[in-house]
């Protein structure tokens, strides 16, 4: 039966109450549920009837992980100082490369990267001295080579990267996926978005929940703040007590039993729920963002610098259910290095490196690492030839991502980019790949997980996408 997502009928508050076994029924929902959302109980094959929200019921087939960290480096890291090692440009230094691209600005000669590849693990995956640390787990990681975007400019591919589409406002992955499994943890978001000092260029844009119920947008955190006020705005009323929040909200309970106005405002809903939600975080919101509470020696591996505290925040969140999480650089774009491509990228790298290697071993010893997916990357890559001498300009051709956890074939390595690094050759793979294998490993086949919205089924990926098979396990 086809449902309109905009003014339902019958919501499920109105069904129990015409059902004659409506107190049973609830008690099932109490188990099978949470804010609203079913999602699977049983592996195995599940029915993807949606409910009377129009929500999904669960995985299509048995996941591989149940929740994702994405450490997004906003601003573009370079993949031939990181990932990619290009020695062919030290042949090249300061000369014209054999290949010409269109760039954004006009770029000089070959620059040979300033650091050091090494050979790590087992599988002796190449990676780059700005991340010593994270190379130690080199045989978990899988790294993409052959990633490209549309176009060579932050806005479009923020949001390619983040929502599927350059130019369309649509839902973030992050809410594809609140909407596909709900949440864990009634007591606190699905979907978190940390960023310190302030957001990211397009702000909460690219963690929109577009045409999805307003309650699957992230809820942005700037770990900065120490101060649960500022950690998460307006979490306490100012002038309610908890006392009088709670009459507020037993109030627009018994007005929309009566009037069901849920359904008749979407928006209103949304409104209605990050309510409640703020209400129940009060608590628990309290002690999950307290990373005091960790042993010292936790603390110290993680490390003082504010990722470290925003790394182990999002591990923290992680073991309490939380569904997706995006851990950002900086406000702004932080790796838009145009300049000084040396000493930026190894002060930023310096800053992440410590708190990625610490949660992949935090994961491991806790038993998590193999029900996590781990994503590190940027929206675009950039040039391998010098901009203004010392920097490097955008690149859309051709960059690398990594993906490590649950699912993942460690110590590989997928695509290729030219001898230089300028485009993706071997094996080219979209963002719309990428999207579709994050939703395989949580259970989804990405062109079945839909939304109906204006008289289309809409989903993260378009009419594009194809599972990176060669990265799994």
């Amino acid at each position: 039966m086809k449902h309109n997502n905009a003014m339902n009928l019958y919501d499920r508050r109105c069904m129990l109450q015409r059902s004659g076994m409506g107190i049973g029924a609830l008690g099932l929902a109490g188990l099978l549920c949470d804010g609203g959302n079913p999602r699977a109980v049983v592996a195995g094959d599940v029915p993807r009837a949606s409910n009377d929200q129009g929500f999904q019921a669960g995985p299509h087939f048995p996941p591989s992980v149940k929740r994702v960290v994405h450490f997004f480096c906003n601003g573009g890291p370079s993949h031939v100082d990181t990932f990619d090692p290009k020695p062919a440009l030290k042949q090249y230094a300061g000369q014209p490369l054999p290949v010409s691209l269109t760039t954004e600005r006009k770029t000089g000669g070959a620059l040979p990267s300033p650091f050091e590849f090494r050979k790590y693990g087992a599988s002796g995956l190449e990676i780059s001295d700005l991340f010593a640390k994270t190379a130690a787990h080199a045989d978990d990681i899988a790294v993409i080579r052959s990633m490209y975007a549309q176009v060579p400019n932050h806005e479009p591919s923020l949001m390619l990267m983040n929502c599927g589409d350059s130019v369309q406002a649509r839902p973030s992955v992050g809410a594809w996926v609140m909407y596909g499994l709900g949440s864990e943890n009634k007591n606190l978001p699905g979907f978190i978005a940390m960023c310190p000092g302030g957001m990211p260029v397009k702000d909460s844009e690219n963690w929109q929940a577009g045409f999805l119920p307003g309650s699957f947008q992230a809820t942005y955190i700037d770990p900065k703040q120490e101060k649960i006020e500022k950690l998460i705005e307006n979490i306490r009323s100012g002038h309610a007590s908890t006392t009088v929040q709670r009459e507020q909200l037993q109030l627009l309970q018994t007005l929309d039993k009566e009037r069901r106005l849920r359904q008749l405002d979407p928006r209103l809903n949304a409104r209605i729920e990050s309510f409640e939600l703020a209400f129940r975080m009060q608590t628990e919101a309290t002690d999950a963002f307290d990373v005091s509470k960790e042993p010292e020696h936790i603390q110290q591996m993680y490390g003082t610098h504010v990722h470290g505290r925003q790394t182990l925040m999002a591990r923290r969140l992680l073991e309490r259910g939380v569904r997706y999480i995006q851990l950002w650089h900086g406000a702004g774009q932080p790796w838009d290095n145009h300049a000084q491509i040396e000493a930026n990228h190894r002060q930023l790298a310096g800053e992440v490196d410590q708190p990625i290697a610490a949660l992949m071993t935090d994961l491991k010893q806790r038993g998590m690492f193999d029900e996590t997916l781990i994503l590190w990357g940027g929206e675009f890559g950039r040039t391998p030839v010098s901009e203004g001498g010392d920097g490097r300009d955008h690149n859309h051709y051709g960059f690398s991502v990594w993906m490590a956890g649950g699912g993942i074939k460690g110590g590989t390595v997928h695509g290729g980019t030219d001898d230089f690094g300028f485009k993706a050759v071997t094996n080219p793979t979209s963002i719309h790949d990428l999207h579709a294998t994050i939703l395989h490993l949580l259970g989804f086949d990405h062109e079945r997980l839909t939304y109906r919205y204006a008289g289309r089924d809409f989903r993260l990926t378009d009419v594009h996408g194809s599972v990176i098979r060669e990265v799994l396990a």
